[in-house]
């Protein structure tokens, strides 16, 4: 028996976003008015989501971009989405870290984009086990806590694998996107960087400053690579490992969430965790690290075909969130 305020009241299906095959999303992707929800696990719990934020793995998921390296949807039709804010409805019989009526966030894809859960994000209801959720900080917004989990969790993974520290530097490439806005506040409140040089375009340098990099670098019109100043980490959010690892100070680091990556650069690919939103809650609650959110937030459900497309251009700074839902 699962626990619930009141079983009768639990939808068993959902409206929600899917797709049968692989394509351009505004040819593929479709609205279910009546998707089933599985039945929840004894380690899950049922959220109704409030909010949910896209990102670029989403739309490389729907065309198939990883199609020679991962089969990240080995089952078809699937609802996309991993970043989710919402409230819990109903708790499996092992939950004990949330209650009906918790508002939580998280991402709900343990293992980056394979062993994808068949019900995402882009849906009134979504379902995720307790280790990946955290309790949203009360002074963030449930569209802040949705911009949150995929984004700041590979930022924090990445600069734990690097093994930043204390007074190292950093250059953060893609630094107005959605994992670079996270580097750089990362590396400056958490790690507590000396110096934190970041590339954009030219209309998102004063973004940059704004956010805490020291030295922002236009990349229409400067290569980093050939600068004099070289870095003790370079966080490659973009897919120029090559480049990256002429950026680096002898015996630095450089790191890459973008596949195949480029030995010795350290690819990786983010293992969701609620715990990392656990440990970042008092630099959320501080306002130290701050949501980034994309003038294009909040997108209506009814527009996650176009949002989608304009995340496809990479002119975003920050995140997109999608509310309400439905």
């Amino acid at each position: 028996m699962m626990a619930s305020s009141d079983d009768s009241t639990i939808p068993s299906h959902t409206k929600a976003w899917f797709y049968s095959e692989h394509g351009n999303p505004g040819d593929v992707l479709k609205i279910h008015p009546n998707w089933p929800i599985p039945e929840l696990k004894e380690d899950q719990v049922l959220i109704k989501v409030v909010a949910a934020s896209l990102n670029p793995v989403d739309n490389k998921r729907i065309t198939d971009f990883y199609k020679d390296i991962y089969t990240p949807d080995p089952h078809l039709p699937i609802v996309p989405g991993l970043d989710v804010a919402g409230i819990v409805v109903k708790v499996g019989v092992q939950v004990k870290k949330f209650k009906v009526g918790d508002e939580v966030y998280g991402d709900i894809n343990e293992d980056g984009i394979q062993n994808l859960k068949i019900l995402g994000t882009l849906s009134e209801y979504t379902i995720a086990e307790e280790r990946l959720l955290a309790h949203k900080p009360p002074n963030l917004s449930f569209v802040e806590a949705a911009s949150f989990p995929a984004a700041v969790e590979t930022a924090y993974e990445g600069l734990e694998r690097a093994d930043f520290s204390a007074g190292k530097s950093i250059l953060v490439l893609g630094g107005a996107g959605g994992v670079g806005t996270q580097v750089i506040q990362l590396a400056k409140h958490v790690w507590g960087a000396s110096r934190i040089a970041a590339t954009s375009s030219t209309g998102k340098l004063e973004f940059l400053r704004k956010l805490g990099v020291d030295f922002p670098i236009d990349y229409t019109k400067e290569n980093f690579e050939e600068l004099s100043e070289k870095f003790d980490l370079v966080y490659d959010t973009v897919g120029q490992t090559e480049r990256a690892l002429k950026g680096v100070k002898e015996g630095g680091k450089v790191v890459t969430i973008v596949p195949p990556g480029v030995p010795p650069a350290i690819f990786f690919v983010l293992t969701s965790k609620g715990s990392i939103l656990d440990k970042l809650r008092p630099f959320f609650e501080s306002g130290k690290v701050k949501p980034v959110l994309d003038p294009l937030t909040p997108v209506p459900f009814s527009q996650v075909i176009h949002a989608l497309s304009y995340i496809q251009t990479a002119k975003a700074t920050g995140k997109v969130v999608v509310y309400p839902i439905p």
